[in-house]
């Protein structure tokens, strides 16, 4: 069992069940529709089902007074239509969204097979019963969410579907009084409003002008609407940016107003910095409903990785030079710097040799907020070391793949013959000079000119 904390009381949720044994047929033909192989099928607009799964819910209270939930996951699917149409998959619980001007499809974007994932919960409006004020809603009605995202977070959107039940009973839309829902029950509903992201999760670097994504639509005009941003970091909860509808009033910037009054309420950061970094939150209420999204923004700036030393060094046998290999500019701090020995010709298929001798420096902090870091160690040139290739390998949060920076040693005999030539030439340079200085001083010293 996992144990959380929901609504100030504890609350339990049970293990997760695969969601499969769906209809062949009707899964078949959503594959049709996702590949555009059914004529008259162009846009997810045209599609008219989708599988989804019910996280249900029962509560229930235990001997100290305290809600416990049951979180049940339940086979169920969006089908798309008009009030009174037929289940097309009947052996599953069947969410019929019938006509509004609010329709999630139209936002699906990007999505081929298996990348969009469809989850159903209750929603309570514990505290604020009250009518919605579009067309059809009455005072008992009873309140879903729908999150369709897309598995490579290119979106995240949540519709409020409103279900008007046929026997009204006061307290439904409560959560401690929900009624059940039958394994095969069909529940006409209407979207009225939606929230969503198209920047779920965002990786920007340093000094960027940054937007984050925020969406929405009504089912009726003049609503009464709030527009709330606010970013959570490091434990503390600021608010950026507010805007009322009904008073007019708003606080802090970033949001163009003209924007919402189309549904766009994406909201454009200050050049970016370290403390940009944190979970922004979009919130998008009209009463009763209350819509959020979390947006993550992560800075991420990669390193600028160099060598002290050329493509090829050359050196005799037995000589010595110090490698550096310099990681700079680079956040967030961590950061994975290593050296690699690869053998002339490839080394037969063996894989690279680490280096076991590499030195590294303190990191480096600089004003802009990034990093640098060193790594290196001195260079013992051998004969057998000559065709070698040397690469440093940087890797970092912020690129998939490492950086790579190499060179080849070329190594040549030590001339022992021309180093005793030269040896005796300098000895010999030196001998004469002094036969010379000998001949010449005392002749200096007594006056004698030349």
């Amino acid at each position: 069992m996992k144990v959380k904390l929901i609504r100030g009381e504890w609350h339990r949720e049970r293990s997760r069940r695969p969601f499969c044994n769906m209809s062949l047929n009707v899964n078949i033909l959503l594959c049709l529709f996702l590949c555009g192989e059914v004529p008259g099928i162009q846009s997810f607009e045209s599609v008219p089902w989708l599988p989804c799964q019910l996280v249900d819910e029962r509560v229930t209270f235990n001997d100290e007074g305290h809600a416990e939930t049951e979180y049940q996951h339940r086979e169920a699917g969006l089908q798309f239509g008009h009030q009174g149409d037929s289940a097309l998959n009947p052996n599953t619980i069947t969410f019929l969204v019938t006509g509004s001007k609010v329709d999630m499809r139209k936002y699906i974007e990007g999505v081929v097979e298996h990348q969009l994932q469809c989850e159903i919960r209750r929603y309570s409006i514990e505290g604020l019963q009250m009518r919605w004020p579009g067309l059809g809603a009455q005072e008992h009605d009873i309140w879903f969410t729908c999150t369709l995202r897309h598995t490579d977070g290119v979106f995240v959107i949540t519709s409020f579907l409103r279900h008007t039940p046929a026997t009204p009973t006061p307290g439904q839309a409560h959560y401690r009084n929900w009624a059940a829902i039958a394994d095969r029950e069909a529940l006409t509903t209407s979207t009225v409003m939606l929230v969503l992201t198209r920047s779920p999760s965002v990786r920007v670097g340093l000094v960027k002008q940054q937007s984050l994504h925020c969406q929405f639509d009504v089912d009726h005009k003049a609503a009464n609407l709030t527009v709330e941003w606010r970013l959570q970091r490091r434990g503390e909860r600021t608010t950026l940016f507010s805007h009322s509808s009904r008073s007019g009033q708003t606080e802090g910037g970033g949001v163009s107003l003209n924007g919402i009054g189309r549904g766009d309420a994406s909201l454009t950061l200050p050049l970016t910095k370290q403390s940009s970094e944190g979970t922004y939150i979009c919130l998008v209420s009209v009463p009763p409903l209350f819509g959020s999204h979390d947006i993550t923004l992560h800075i991420m700036e990669p390193p600028r990785v160099s060598l002290n030393v050329d493509s090829t060094i050359s050196l005799v046998d037995r000589g010595e030079q110090k490698v550096v290999c310099e990681a700079e500019g680079y956040y967030p701090l961590d950061v994975e710097m290593e050296w690699f020995r690869e053998p002339s010709g490839g080394g037969g298929g063996l894989l690279p040799e680490k280096l076991d001798t590499v030195l590294y420096s303190s990191h480096r902090y600089h004003q802009d907020g990034t990093y640098s870091l060193s790594a290196f160690f001195l260079l013992h040139a051998s004969l057998h070391d000559s065709g070698s290739k040397y690469f440093c390998r940087v890797s970092h949060s912020s690129q998939r793949m490492p950086i790579r920076k190499s060179f080849t040693l070329i190594v040549t005999e030590y001339d022992s013959w021309n180093s005793a030539l030269w040896l005796f030439f300098g000895f010999g340079s030196i001998l004469v000079m002094v036969a010379v200085l000998f001949v010449m001083l005392p002749r200096l010293s007594s006056g004698e000119h030349l």
